[in-house]
């Protein structure tokens, strides 16, 4: 009987198991999931209680052309009710939340900005028109700053797309490129954002945490703590197949036979690898080991097929910022922004404050946003894409700041200054601190993320945002999805195709619309 290796619990890995079962007719009881750590997930991630305050690193965005995810939560059943599926769950919140952005930006005095404008001069049309057209391979190793001219960095439409997205001026023109082409049918509505919506809680109790109680239904085996050390490989120049596999963990340290109509799916590198956590009162300790890297490092050492890590670990200055999440046990808070913003909570979208010298966005949920939160409590969440400069009330780089001086600076951009001290009274802010989380966006060239199935390799695949997929892109949990769904049909031989791919460059009504948007 076949047996199933995979390394690491995040969403690529629960995807590939998922689809194993669903496509591949593989018993659960033949599915190992590896993890290093002590909880499934990944970067679908969110804890806490409202007694020591909530605390995730990040929280996801979807879209009604996230294809390949969709179909993933078309068959797992909600957490919260068992009778609807995690896609029925989705749609119906969304009904009920839809977004629309009535308070996009804000500028330094704490005004509401005209958002709708873009910003762009001639040259900034021309520009963005011109990498649009232009061939990956002619970008190898472009940044994006080599792309365009200074004024374009400082026009609506990149506040907007950039804070979005979570785009820096240094990162890859490539996978800038792809972002314009993939998400081109939400030029038209970048300023209010309608179209995207999250999940009805955070993406751990909505996401991760319903797929491994299915997945633990089927027998699936998770061996937490447990890391994955070493992949042996037969010595065939034909082929690439693994034959062994090394871990340790929780005291054990051994290896064991891959046969050869075993599989091994491995998520190469992590984008929230050696995350760390502050307080009120203590700033997030910055410690990166790249521990979570250390197998692909292994594996592409002498194997050029297998990528290049260095490309994505290396740059920690170029791939860190920050988040926080704000537990609020007062009304006050979210009374003032909804007043502030004119959305309820849920509906508005985004809101950036486009000359903070952390260049600071906030997400305000619609609530509860715990499975386990109780009424009376409030969870809100925001990032920083620059976390070395120094704050524009809080004068300290923000990655020293703790959670209490992170709140004040936002209050300081808010102008709730009558309110500060009972805000900060009821608020527990949680700052967290993410040294390779925009990793998969650094300068690339062709080949440094290996193939979901390299060639010649007759049992092994690369899953999630370091695996190669043309034209789709990174930083999304569609990705992951995608990369799990190409993985298990290639292997497996299945006649079955990955979930179809979204082409809005193709549709003559979303160009016309995205041309109308460079005009505003």
């Amino acid at each position: 009987m076949n047996k199933f290796y995979f390394v690491g619990s995040g969403i690529a890995s629960l995807a590939g198991a998922a689809y194993l079962i669903r496509d591949g007719e593989a018993l659960g009881k033949d599915i190992v999931i590896f993890e290093s750590e002590e909880d499934f997930g990944g970067a679908l991630d969110a804890h806490g209680s409202p007694q020591t305050g909530y605390f995730m690193s990040g929280s996801r965005m979807f879209e009604h052309h996230y294809n390949a995810t969709l179909d993933l939560l078309s068959f797992i059943p909600s957490i919260s009710d068992p009778r609807l599926s995690i896609k029925e769950e989705t749609e119906k919140v969304e009904k009920d939340a839809e977004w629309h952005n009535k308070a996009r930006l804000v500028n330094k005095e704490g005004k509401i900005v005209d958002f709708h404008a873009m910003g762009f001069n001639e040259k900034d049309r021309l520009d963005l028109v011109a990498i649009m057209a232009r061939t990956e391979h002619s970008m190898d190793s472009m940044r994006i700053t080599d792309c365009f001219e200074t004024h374009f960095f400082t026009t609506n439409f990149w506040y907007e797309w950039s804070t979005l997205f979570a785009f820096e001026s240094w990162h890859s023109a490539i996978e800038f490129r792809r972002y314009l082409h993939r998400f081109i049918h939400h030029f038209s509505t970048i300023d209010t954002q309608e179209g995207i919506f999250r999940t009805r809680y955070n993406q751990y109790d909505a996401i991760a945490l319903p797929i491994v109680k299915w997945l633990r239904g089927k027998g699936v085996e998770f061996r937490m703590g447990t890391q994955v050390t070493g992949l042996g490989f037969a010595t065939n120049p034909d082929s690439i197949t693994v034959n062994s596999l090394s871990f340790e963990g929780n005291g054990v340290v051994g290896t064991f036979p891959i046969a050869e109509k075993d599989y091994v799916f491995v998520t190469n590198g992590s984008m929230t690898a050696d995350k760390s956590f502050g307080t009120m009162t203590m700033a997030p300790p910055v410690s990166p080991g790249g521990k979570a890297w250390q197998l692909w490092e292994t594996l592409a050492a002498g194997r050029p097929e297998f990528g290049n890590p260095s490309a994505f670990n290396n740059h920690i200055d170029e791939s860190t910022w920050e988040s926080f999440t704000v537990t609020e046990s007062d009304p006050t808070f979210f009374r003032l922004m909804e007043a502030f913003s004119g959305s309820a909570p849920g509906r508005g979208g985004l809101l950036t404050f486009t000359e903070s010298q952390w260049l600071l966005t906030l997400s305000i949920f619609k609530q509860p946003f715990y499975v386990d939160q109780p009424g009376g409590v409030s969870v809100w969440w925001g990032y920083g894409l620059f976390p070395d400069k120094v704050g524009d009330f809080v004068k300290k780089p923000m990655k020293e700041c703790s959670g209490k001086e992170i709140l004040e600076e936002v209050l300081g951009h808010l102008r709730f200054e009558k309110d500060k001290e009972a805000i900060l009274a009821s608020s527990i802010c949680i700052p967290c601190m993410m040294p390779y989380i925009t990793s998969q966006f650094l300068v690339r060239k062709q080949g440094d993320r290996p193939q979901v199935v390299p060639p010649k390799s007759k049992n092994l695949a690369f899953i999630g945002q370091y695996a190669e997929m043309p034209d789709d892109v990174v930083f999304t949990v569609e990705y992951s999805v995608r990369s799990a769904q190409i993985a298990v049909y290639t292997l497996l031989g299945l006649d079955k195709d990955p979930s179809p791919f979204y082409k809005g460059q193709h549709e003559l009504g979303v160009l016309w619309d995205a041309f109308k948007t460079l005009h505003r």
